[in-house]
């Protein structure tokens, strides 16, 4: 079974788009499906994910900013682990 992860971002945040290309890029290892938020389209998520941005969510576990491609392979890992 493919791991479901979100990555909750915003426009413009770099540290997002290179999260989101790390993801991609450990797909192929660690297979998983990811699904992009945008947290300016709902208020509820501004003001729980605002400041630390990006945060990765899998299962019950959630890891912010920063978010090196070292720590979300280990995310990825741990969810495997989890199952």
């Amino acid at each position: 079974m493919t791991l479901s992860a979100t990555l909750y971002t915003r426009p413009g945040c770099h540290l997002c788009d290179a999260a989101a290309a790390n993801l991609g890029r450990l797909r192929a290892r660690h297979p998983h499906a990811l699904r992009l938020v945008d947290i300016t389209s709902q208020p509820d998520l501004m003001q729980r994910y605002g400041e630390r941005i990006p945060v990765l969510v899998i299962g019950s576990r959630e890891y912010d900013a920063p978010l090196p491609a070292a720590v979300l392979e280990r995310a990825l890992q741990e969810a495997k682990i989890d199952r």
